[in-house]
Parts: C-alpha cells; structure tokens; sequence
C-alpha cells in the first residue's frame, strides 16, 4: 500500500515524518506514546474496522500507536490495522518485552526484514532483572545493527534516550538476504517498494492485489527462517539464573490452575462486587448523582436556562425537562457514569498491570469457547456488570465480528449493569433463597442457550486465545491511575454525544405522544401473557431509557412474590437502554443493532411468559 494512500485513509498530513510505536501486546508501548505525545492526543476510529488508533504530536512529527501484535499480516484487524501503518512509518519505536525476547524479536525481526529504520526500545528491564535474565544490550545491538535501548516505562528509565535516537535511527540486519533475496528482488523491481515486497512473498493477498502482483507462498520457509535467526540471537544474549523469581512463578501457576484458579477468581469477583456494585455504585454514585447532580446542580441548570428559554417549551425539554440534555445527560454522564467507568478501569488496570487479567482469560477460555468466545470476552462481560455501553465499546479487543456480535447481544440480553444490579438485589432479597435461586439459574440459562445457539447459527469460526502471560507483579499505582484517566477520559468524550442524542429522541418520543402509544399497545401482552399488573409497562418503557430506570419503577407496584420475580427476569433480558443501544449501532451498524433489540424483546417477554405460567 503506498504511503500516501494511507496517509489520506488515516487522515494524516502527508507533510510530516511519521513515528511510529510498535510491539507485542502488553509491552508498554502506551507509556512511551503518551511521554512523546503528551496532551496533544486524538483517538480516532480506523476506516472498515471497529479499532481505535492514538495520533499524536512530538515536535515535527507525528506519532502513531499502533494495536499490540506478534507480526505484520493480515491475520485479523489489528495485525491489518498495524501493518497499513508500519508501512507508511518514516521511523519505528520497536517496543519490546525483555523478559520474553525470544517471542519479540520475532517481530522486530520482520521490521528490520522489511527495511524500516528503528529503534528497540528494550522494555521491562527491571522485571528481567527479578526473573535473574541477564541480557547483553551491548551483542544484541551488534546482532540486529540498531540502536538498543534498555528501558522501565513505569519509571520513564531512558525516555530521554530514546528521544535522543529518533533522529539517529537506522536500518538494522536483513535475516532474509542470503535466502530469500532473488525473490525479494524480483517482486521490489516492478513495485519499488522493499516492506511490500515482503508482504506480498510472505503470502499478503491484500497488498498483492494494491500492486497487481500475485502473492507468493513463502510464508512458511520465511518465517521458519526468522525463528531460527531469532532464536540463534537470544541463544547468545541471554542468559538466566534459574533461582530467581520462584514466588512469582508459584502464583501465577496458582492462578491458572482450576483447582486454586477458580476459587481465586471468585474472591476476586466478589472484591469487584464489593469496590464496584457497593462502593461505587451505591455509595459514591449516591453523592455524586443524588446529591451534587439532583439536589444541587439540576434545580440552577433549570433556573439558569429559564431565564432564557421558556422551560416548558419544545427547546426547554429538550434542554432541561426530565430527559433533557443539560438535566438527565449531564446528570447521568456526570454523577452516575463517570464514577462507575473510573471505578472500572481503576479496578481493571490493577488486574492488567499485576498481570491477572491474561490469567483470568486464560482461566475462562474453556468455557466460553462454547458460546462462540474466547477468555479475552471475559473482560467486557465484566466491564458489562458496571455500564454495558462501557462494555460494548470493549469488544472491540474480540478478533473477529462474529465474536463481536455474540457478545454484545449477550451484553445486552443478560448482562445487567451495576446500578439496576443494586435495585434488583434490593428487589429480591426479601423473596428469599427459593426466589433468588430461580432468578439466577433463568438468566444463566438464557446467556448459555443463546450464546450456545448463536454460536451455532453465525457463519465462519471464532478466534484461538493467543495471550501473553506476563509475570505477576505488584502495580504501579501512578501507571494504574494514568490508565484510569487516560480510558475514562476516551470513553466520556466518546460515548457523551450518543447519550446526548439518546435525551433529544425520548423527549420528542415523549412530546409526540410515542411512548403512549408504545403503552397502549404492549399493555395487552402484559397482562395476559406475563399475568402482571397494567402499570407494569411504565417501569418496561422506563428501562428503554436507563435499565436501573425500569427495575426501580417495580417498586411502587403491588406485586406478588411470583409478579416480582417475573418482572425482575422481564426487565432483566429486556431491551438495552438508549445509550447502550446507540453505541451498538456505531459499533456493528443498525442492522445488527435492531437484531440485539429485538432479540432482547423476544427472549424477555417469552421466558418472563414461561416462568409466569409455572409461578403464577
């Protein structure tokens, strides 16, 4: 692909030189893009893709993170995403993990096959230094031909370094010279472009097609030529004391095995219960909602917009009424969404940075291979139990749509977020164990035979689980809480305009008498089929706006033990609410988003049928 093409599909000026970070995931690449780019950051989605790229700023260039991957291919997006980008790169930030060189230099090998000039920035120094790995900077530099820089992104050790040889950065040793150069050259003379060249003899059917050039099938020679260089390399440079980091050796086999893995995971789930589902979102959302949001800041909105628009008009609902966009948005973005996305990603930067979560999912994998998903689907599920909008953004991590679209219609078919969590819990309790029991064991068997049956229907396969597992460490908490505001910040900036649209819709809904109408004809299904009280379809139409919304207005209905089990199954598989909703259309488009909505309408209303012609 020729640089300037990606330049303009990426939106870049075609003026500027181009960084560009590299590496495995979860290496720390984050942390040097952030040190060279400092505020001047935009997050911007990458054309036919559901991934994010970071573009920055560091003095006369530009700066570009690309997604974590093991090589450059077109394997799935992230690996299609990074390799359009490393080809119009001027100059490459190699991001690699000490601890594990012989997986890394895999792919900086590939770089240095394919001509780019680069920098190793040799990560994770102190943890090779714990797991007694000795490494000598000085041979690897001699071996690859380019500068090597050993780093601790945590600390910022040899940023400045690095800032140091961007300009004096250079192409390194070509692995593929002796063996493979006839080819390489036969191929470069008609497209005069070196790391395309490479592609295209690698088997790269996309980028042959660019040139007009037909693919080669030396994908397997050429990569069991660069494993044999690149472990020839490590052979030399690295050697280990095998006594060293034994514990944290002890507890990461812990955690992996189910035996002590899954009673570990449970404790860990009931922690994130307690931090997120009590502390959070019952306790911190109850100031910052409730009493800063409601009591203190919606009554001056309200009189600080009437004394300019007549509060009663089209505009003044729209702006202040009870969905509107400075009243229930702000207050709902503000008091209840920031909190809960912060405490989020405070809790699951702490998984990631003591390398649990890879374990976690590596753990889980087995499982949810039976509904169509791998273990990295256990992180949006989790994220599910705070905000499913939150989460739906997440499943972008998944490797391919088919997984995408399985999680998000179980995200919002099963999942329930935190807030109506509390109000459900606080539904059910009184019902007793009996009741708590059915509850629970109905929503399970929903999420199983839908993802189970999904998985069944949807055409092509899903992804293996290639993760890393990192070593177990203690988290930094400066990297923990700039994690946690550097996501918060993407995710309200992102998701703020679609919640914003979301109050405009339901206030002209409202004025326009469509929800009425919505009332008036479900009302019927109410009664006669989950056998509930008319005034029931309110708190159904109420969890079309905000989930928690519905599941709160069950209490001012008198209802029986059975009625509220029922209404908690209904309102629990019911639709996802509008911001949730809105997300799934940019994230999988409309058509796949009125699937997830009609789906969820479906399942509610025929297994809260079921259960009411058993109960009641």
């Amino acid at each position: 692909m020729e640089t300037s093409n990606i330049n303009k599909k990426i939106g870049l000026d075609q003026s500027k030189k181009k960084i560009v970070l590299v590496g495995n995931p979860n290496v720390g690449k984050s942390l040097f893009f952030n040190y060279l780019t400092n505020t001047y950051v935009t997050v911007s989605n990458y054309p036919g893709t559901t991934l994010d790229i970071s573009t920055g700023k560091y003095k006369d260039y530009i700066v570009l993170d690309t997604p974590g991957v093991y090589g450059v291919s077109s394997f799935n997006d992230e690996e299609l995403v990074a390799r359009d980008i490393i080809l119009s790169a001027d100059i490459i930030i190699n991001v690699v993990d000490a601890v594990h060189l012989e997986r890394d230099l895999f792919l900086t090998q590939q770089l240095l096959d394919m001509g780019k000039k680069i920098i190793v920035a040799l990560n994770l120094m102190d943890e090779a230094k714990d797991r007694g790995l000795d490494i000598d900077i000085e041979l690897l530099e001699k071996k690859l031909k380019v500068k090597v820089i050993p780093t601790i992104a945590t600390e910022k050790f040899n940023f400045k370094k690095i800032e140091e040889y961007i300009a004096k950065a250079k192409r390194g040793q070509d692995s593929l010279k002796d063996k493979f150069e006839k080819e390489l050259l036969e191929i470069n003379k008609d497209i005069d472009n070196r790391a395309a060249a490479l592609l295209i003899l690698e088997g790269d059917k996309n980028i042959a097609l660019l040139h007009n050039t037909k693919e080669q099938n030396l994908r397997e020679d050429i990569y069991k030529s660069r494993r044999e260089y690149v472990d020839s390399i490590v052979k030399e440079v690295v050697t280990k004391n095998e006594t060293k980091n034994s514990f944290s050796d002890f507890v990461g086999s812990l955690i992996l095995k189910p035996l002590t893995g899954i009673p570990i995971l449970f404790i860990i789930l009931y922690l994130l219960y307690q931090f997120i589902g009590v502390f959070v979102a019952q306790t911190l959302v109850g100031y910052t909602e409730e009493l800063i949001m409601i009591k203190y800041y919606q009554p001056f909105i309200i009189d600080l917009v009437g004394n300019f628009v007549n509060v009663q008009s089209i505009l003044g609902k729209i702006l202040v009424g009870e969905f509107g966009v400075l009243t229930m948005t702000t207050t709902y973005i503000i008091g209840l969404l920031l909190p809960l996305v912060a405490g989020f990603y405070f809790f699951l930067s702490i998984l990631e940075d003591s390398g649990y979560m890879p374990r976690i999912a590596a753990l889980v994998d087995r499982g949810l291979n039976y509904i169509g998903l791998n273990g990295r689907a256990i992180i949006p599920m989790l994220l599910g139990f705070g905000c499913v909008t939150m989460a739906t953004v997440t499943t972008r991590l998944l490797g391919s749509k088919r997984e995408k679209i399985i999680a998000i219609f179980l995200l919002g078919l099963a999942i329930p977020c935190s807030a109506q969590l509390g109000v459900i819990a606080g539904l059910i309790a009184p019902l007793g164990f009996k009741f708590f029991m059915i509850y629970i064991i109905t929503i399970f068997a929903v999420y199983a035979i839908s993802g189970t049956f999904l998985n069944k229907v949807l055409p092509g396969e899903s992804t293996d689980l290639l993760i890393d597992l990192p070593p177990v460490r203690m988290p930094k908490i400066l990297n923990v809480l700039n994690k946690t505001y550097l996501k918060s910040k993407y995710f309200i900036f992102e998701a703020g305009p679609i919640f914003a649209l979301g109050a405009v819709v339901i206030t002209l809904m409202k004025e326009l008498n469509i929800l009425e109408k919505i009332q008036n004809t479900v009302a019927p299904l109410i009664i006669g089929w989950l056998k509930l009280p008319k005034e029931a379809t309110d708190a159904f139409i109420m969890g079309i706006i905000r989930r928690d919304f519905g599941a709160a207005g069950l209490y001012s209905l008198s209802l029986t033990n059975e009625q509220t089990l029922v209404s908690l199954i209904v309102i629990t598989l019911f639709v996802p609410c509008i911001a949730a909703m809105l997300v799934m259309i940019k994230e999988q488009g409309i058509k796949q988003a009125l699937i997830v909505w009609l789906g969820s309408w479906f399942a509610a209303f025929t297994v809260g049928g079921i259960v009411a012609f058993f109960m009641i």
